[in-house]
C-alpha cells in the first residue's frame, strides 16, 4: 500500500457508508465507522480483561504542571503560535495510558555533520548502499568512531564523539551481491563537515517550561535522537515512509494476489512536559510476496487481466543474478512480448537480435523455460534512451518491498479488518513485540544507543485526561430532544428541524445491459415501491413533497464495448439534458445503480455538478431492493439526511447553551483542507483545495469554494479568492459581515505549521482588505486539525472504558504528552466502533480571540455533534470534514485523470512509453500538458446554481 503524502490517495468516498481511505498506512485500526452512519449503539459494560494493565498513577513528572502555565503569564501575547491559555477543567476526570515512553539522554552534547559525496548522485539506492559501505570501512581516522554514529542514508550523520575534521572517507562501490571491489569500482569521497553541537542542556531546559526557552528549536537535537533510535530498526526492518518499519518475523496475510498485509511499528521521538518520549504505535501496510516474477505472472494470467498485472508491477523491483552478481531494479514496463519476440540493436552480435537468442549466445549456461509464453520486463532506469529486456522467470521478487499501488475497495477493506484490533491487542503488541523488535528493551538495547548514552523505559505514560458532557440536541421544535448514549442517538419519528422543499424530483435508473438489471422498466412494481418508499421517508422528515417524480431510464453500452464508460456517460447526459429543456431543473435526481462503478459515479456527479448544475443522490439497488423494512428505512433515512441538507435544510442543531462560544459575536467557522493526486494518478494531474464556511447561525450550512492547483502543493494557492467568495456569500445571507473567523485546517502536518502561517495566514487578510467593506478587520483563530498522528490511549479502569476497552466520546487529553509551550489537545468526540479509537490532534497555531481551553476543547466537541450525514458525533470537526468531502466531489471532475491503473495505463493517457526513453525535460512537460489538460476538464469548477448549497454532502 502506497504511503500516502496526504498524498490522500485513492478515493476516500463513493458510495453511502464508502471507505475513505485509499493507499495508505492502518495503524492498528481506527475506529472504523465512526465518522458517518445512523443510529444507536449502546453503552454496555466491559470486561475487566480489556482493561491493559489496569489501575495506575499518573507521572510523577506532571505533578508541577500547574506552574507551569502560571509562568506563562509573564509571556507576551502573540497571536502567532500562541502559548497554552491553561488547561482545561470541564469534564470527569479520568486516567489513561498512553503508547509514549520515556527517554533518558546522557549529559554532553551530540555532534551535528553534514555529507557530502563526491562524484554526487541523486540515485537513492545506490546513495543507501554507500553508506553501508561507509559503516564497513576501515579508514584509520574513521573506523573507531562507526560504533558511535547514526545516519540519515543522505545527507546527516550525528555522532556522540567528536570526529576529526577536516574527515574525508574514501568508499569503492560495489553491488550488494559481489564479493567486493574490483578494477572498475568506482570509488566515492565522503567528506563529513562539522555544522553544530547539540546541547542537552539546552533541550532540558525547554521540556522543564523555562520561559525563557521558548524560542529554542527543540527539531534538530530531536531529530538527531530519532537517527539513533531507529537504526536498529532500519538494520535488521524495511523503513516505509518516515518512522514506519517492518520486519520479517511480523504477523502477515494475503491482501490480494502478490500482496500481502504485514504488520510494523511506528516510532518517533517527541518532547512532552519534563521528558523527551518516544511514540511507539502498531501500523500495518501492504507488501509484495516475494518469490519468482514468472510464477506472479502465471499466477495473474489464470486470475486477472492485464490492467491488474500492470497495476501490480508498479514500482516494483526484482533482482537479477544472471550478470554474476546480485543487481536490483525497477520495472519500467512489462512488456507484451515473449523473449522470442522481442528484438533490439545489438552491436555485440552485429545487429538485430530477440532477447532468446542474446541469452542463448551470451550465457549459454541458462536455459529459458518460458521463451515464448511468458512476457520479458524493461528494467531500464528512468531517463535511459534504451530499453533493457530481461526475461520475467530471471527475475526474483525480493522481500521487504512495499507495495506503492493504490489498493482496490476491496483490499482497502480487508486491511482495515486485519487492522481493526482491540485496544489492549494493541497495547500487548507494542509492549512485547514493538519494544524488543525495535531494540528498546535492556535486552535488546545494543549499537548505536548504548554507545550514545540513550536508553528507553518500558512502562507507558500514565497521563490525566477528562471526559466532556454531550451536548443536546434538537429537531422539530417543540420537539422532545433525543437521548444522546456513547456518542450517538436514534431519530425514530422525529421530523427534522427545518425541513427542505422539494417542488420537483426525478428517478433516474442506470441500466446495465450485463443481465443484472433489477427492474424489468420504468412502471416496475418494485422501482415504484422503492421510490414511494423513499418519499414518504422524505415526507415523514419534515421535508416539503409535492408531486410523484418523473421516472427516467437509460441503457448504457456493455463495458466490453465500452471500457472507459465514455459513450454510457454521453449517452446520460443526453437524457438528463433533454429532460431539462423539455421540463425544467428538478429539485434533485435520485439516480439508482445496479453496481459500483469508478466511472459512472463520479461521471454523473461531474455531469450534473459542473455541466447542468442539479443536485444529485445516488442508490445502489442492492442496499435497498429485497431488504427487510427496517434495513430499507435506515438506508432511506441516511439519504433523507444528505438531501434534506442539499435543500437547504436543517437536519438538527444544538441547545442554545452548546453553541454561546460562538454566538457571543457574529462568528464564521471555516474548513480548510487540500487533497493530492495518488498513486496510479497521471503525472501533473492537479491537487485539488476546498474552502467551507458557515453561513447561518445554527452552524449547520457550510457551502464550499473549490479550485485545483498546482500538483501535490499543500498550501492553498488561491485562498484569497475562495475566503471572498465566502465572506461575500455570508454577508448575502446574514446582511453582515461576520466579526470573528474560526479557520479549522486539516492535512497539514506539524513540519508545515509555520508554513501555514508564512503563505496561507496573508492571504486570509488580503481577503478581509479586499471584501466590499472598509477597513474590515475580524478577529482570526486558525487551528490545525491533525488525525495522521499514532498517539492512542488505553482506559486504566473499566469506568472509563466501552465494551471493546475504549476510551468514551468526549475524553480530551491536554497534559502529559502534548506540546510544552503551544496550545493543543488530543480530543475523541466519537465512539470507537470497531478497533482502536484514535483522537484527532487540534493545535492552535493562530489566535487573536484569545480563546481559552475550556471554550475550544467543549465548543470543538460539541461541533462533533452537528455533522449532518449522521445520528453521531464524528472523530473530526464538521468544518474540516466537509472540505475533506468537497475535495472528494472536486476528484469526481478530474475522474479521467486520477488513479488510472484500475483503468488505462498512463502511458496510454499520456502518449509516452512503448519502450522508448523519455527524458527529464520531457516528463516536466507532459506534467504541464496534463496540467493544462486537467484544469480544462475542470473548467469553471461548479455550476453557479449549486455553489450555494453543500451539493458534496
Amino acid at each position: 500500500m502506497s504511503n500516502p503524502s496526504r498524498s490522500r490517495g485513492g478515493p476516500r468516498g463513493g458510495y453511502h457508508g464508502g471507505p475513505r481511505g485509499g493507499a495508505g498506512e492502518f495503524s492498528g485500526g481506527r475506529g472504523s465507522g465512526t465518522r458517518g452512519g445512523y443510529g444507536g449503539g449502546s453503552r454496555g459494560g466491559v470486561p475487566g480483561d480489556l482493561i491493559f494493565r489496569g489501575p495506575a498513577s499518573v507521572d510523577q513528572r506532571l505533578a508541577t504542571l500547574d506552574h507551569l502555565v502560571s509562568s506563562f503569564k509573564k509571556l507576551a501575547f502573540n497571536p502567532e503560535r500562541p502559548h497554552r491559555p491553561g488547561f482545561g477543567t470541564l469534564g470527569r476526570p479520568i486516567t489513561l495510558r498512553t503508547n509514549f515512553f520515556p527517554i533518558k539522554l546522557s549529559k554532553g552534547p551530540i555532534y551535528d555533520y553534514h555529507v557530502e559525496i563526491t562524484p554526487s548522485t541523486d540515485i537513492k539506492r545506490i546513495r543507501a548502499r554507500l553508506f553501508d559501505l561507509l559503516e564497513q570501512s576501515n579508514q584509520r581516522d574513521w573506523a573507531e568512531f562507526v560504533s558511535s554514529i547514526s545516519h540519515d542514508g543522505s545527507q546527516r550523520l550525528v555522532s556522540k564523539k567528536k570526529l576529526p575534521q577536516p574527515l574525508d572517507v574514501q568508499v569503492q562501490y560495489y553491488e550488494e551481491g559481489e564479493a567486493g571491489p574490483n578494477a572498475r569500482s568506482k570509488t566515492y569521497t565522503f567528506a563529513i563537515i562539522h555544522t553544530a553541537d547539540l546541547d542537552i542542556g539546552q533541550l532540558t531546559k525547554y521540556l522543564s517550561g523555562n520561559i525563557e526557552s521558548r524560542d529554542y528549536d527543540v527539531q534538530p537535537l530531536v531529530s538527531a535522537v530519532n537517527l539513533v533510535l531507529q537504526t536498529h530498526a532500519a538494520r535488521t526492518g524495511v523503513r516505509v515512509g518516515k518512522n514506519r518499519y517492518f520486519f520479517p518475523s511480523q504477523e502477515r496475510f494475503e491482501l490480494a494476489l502478490g500482496i500481502e498485509g504485514v504488520k510494523g511499528f511506528f516510532t518517533s521521538a517527541r518532547p512532552a512536559y519534563n521528558e523527551l518520549m518516544v511514540n511507539v504505535g502498531v501500523c500495518m501496510t501492504a507488501f509484495y510476496k516475494p518469490g519468482n516474477l514468472a510464477d506472479a505472472i502465471m499466477a495473474f494470467q489464470r486470475s486477472s487481466d492485464g490492467a491488474m498485472l500492470q497495476r501490480f508491477s508498479q514500482k516494483l523491483k526484482v533482482t537479477t543474478t544472471h550478470l554474476g552478481y546480485k543487481q536490483k531494479k525497477p520495472i519500467k514496463k512489462i512488456m507484451p512480448t515473449s523473449a522470442r519476440r522481442t528484438f533490439f540493436p545489438c552491436e555485440e552480435y552485429n545487429g538485430r537480435i530477440s532477447v532468446e537468442e542474446y541469452f542463448k549466445k551470451k550465457y549459454p549456461h541458462i536455459t529459458l523455460r518460458h521463451a515464448d509464453d511468458l512476457p520479458v520486463v524493461d528494467i531500464s532506469g528512468p531517463n535511459s534512451k534504451f530499453s533493457i529486456f530481461v526475461p520475467a522467470e530471471l527475475c526474483e521478487i525480493e522481500p521487504g518491498q512495499p507495495f506503492r499501488g493504490r489498493l482496490n475497495e476491496k483490499e482497502t477493506s480487508n486491511m482495515i479488518r486485519f487492522a481493526c484490533n482491540k485496544p489492549k491487542i494493541n497495547a500487548d503488541a507494542i509492549i512485547e513485540g514493538g519494544l524488543p523488535t525495535l531494540g528498546f528493551t535492556p535486552e535488546t538495547l545494543g549499537s548505536p544507543m548504548s554507545n550514545f548514552g540513550i536508553a528507553v523505559g518500558n512502562d507507558m505514560a500514565v497521563v490525566p485526561a477528562r471526559e466532556l458532557s454531550p451536548p443536546r440536541i434538537n429537531y422539530e421544535a417543540g420537539g422532545k430532544p433525543p437521548n444522546v448514549n456513547n456518542g450517538s442517538w436514534n431519530i425514530l419519528d422525529v421530523k427534522f428541524h427545518n425541513g427542505g422543499a422539494i417542488k420537483s424530483w426525478w428517478v433516474f435508473v442506470v441500466r446495465e445491459k450485463d443481465g443484472r438489471d433489477v427492474f424489468s422498466d420504468a412502471d416496475d412494481p418494485i422501482l415504484t415501491d422503492l421510490w414511494r418508499g423513499f418519499g414518504e421517508k422524505c415526507r415523514k422528515s419534515g421535508m416539503s413533497l409535492g408531486s410523484r417524480p418523473v421516472v427516467l431510464t437509460q441503457s448504457l453500452v456493455p463495458r466490453v464495448e465500452d471500457p472507459s464508460r465514455q459513450q454510457a456517460l454521453d449517452s446520460i447526459h443526453q437524457k438528463i439534458k433533454e429532460s431539462i429543456s423539455k421540463r425544467g431543473k428538478p429539485s434533485f435526481i435520485l439516480v439508482l445503480l445496479s453496481r459500483r462503478d469508478n466511472f459512472i459515479y463520479p461521471g454523473i456527479k461531474r455531469i450534473c455538478d459542473v455541466e447542468l448544475g442539479v443536485h444529485t443522490i445516488h442508490m445502489l439497488t442492492d442496499k435497498v431492493v429485497g431488504k427487510d423494512a427496517n434495513k430499507q428505512d435506515q438506508y432511506f433515512s441516511n439519504v433523507a439526511l444528505k438531501l434534506n441538507t442539499k435543500l437547504g435544510g436543517i437536519n438538527h442543531v444544538l441547545d442554545s447553551d452548546s453553541l454561546k462560544w460562538l454566538t457571543k459575536a457574529k462568528t464564521m467557522i471555516v474548513g480548510m483542507d487540500v487533497t493530492h493526486p495518488g498513486p496510479g494518478s497521471i503525472e501533473g494531474t492537479p491537487s485539488i483545495a476546498a474552502v467551507v464556511a458557515s453561513v447561518d447561525s445554527s452552524f449547520v450550512q457550510f457551502p464550499a469554494s473549490l479550485r485545483c492547483q498546482e500538483t501535490k502543493k499543500e498550501m492553498i494557492t488561491d485562498l484569497t479568492s475562495m475566503m471572498i467568495e465566502r465572506l461575500r456569500f455570508y454577508a448575502e445571507k446574514n446582511k453582515t459581515l461576520p466579526d470573528r473567523i474560526f479557520v479549522y485546517r486539516d492535512g497539514v502536518s506539524e513540519g508545515q505549521f509555520d508554513t501555514v502561517l508564512e503563505e496561507e495566514l496573508p492571504k486570509i487578510l488580503e481577503a478581509f482588505k479586499r471584501v466590499p467593506q472598509k477597513s474590515y478587520r475580524p478577529l482570526l483563530t486558525i487551528i490545525i486539525c491533525g488525525k495522521r498522528h499514532h498517539a492512542k490511549f488505553w482506559p486504566t479502569d473499566s469506568q472509563f472504558a466501552d465494551r471493546n476497552g475504549n476510551t468514551l466520546p468526549g475524553t480530551v487529553v491536554d497534559r502529559g504528552i502534548t506540546s510544552v509551550f503551544d496550545f493543543d489537545f488530543y480530543l475523541q468526540a466519537h465512539a470507537g466502533l470497531q478497533g482502536h479509537v484514535k483522537a484527532t490532534h487540534y493545535t492552535v497555531v493562530y489566535d487573536e480571540n484569545r480563546l481559552g481551553a475550556d471554550e475550544l476543547q467543549q465548543g470543538t466537541h460539541a461541533a462533533s455533534y452537528l455533522y449532518v450525514r449522521a445520528t453521531k458525533a464524528v472523530s473530526l470537526v464538521p468544518a474540516a470534514y466537509y472540505a475533506d468531502l468537497a475535495c472528494e466531489r472536486g476528484r469526481c471532475y478530474l475522474n479521467d485523470f486520477l488513479s488510472t491503473d484500475d483503468k488505462v495505463s498512463s502511458s496510454v493517457i499520456s502518449g509516452k512509453g512503448r519502450g522508448k526513453g523519455v527524458g527529464k525535460a520531457d516528463k516536466e512537460e507532459e506534467k504541464i500538458r496534463v496540467f493544462e489538460e486537467a484544469k480544462k476538464a475542470w473548467g469553471e469548477g461548479v455550476h453557479p446554481d449549486l455553489r450555494a448549497t453543500m451539493f458534496y454532502i
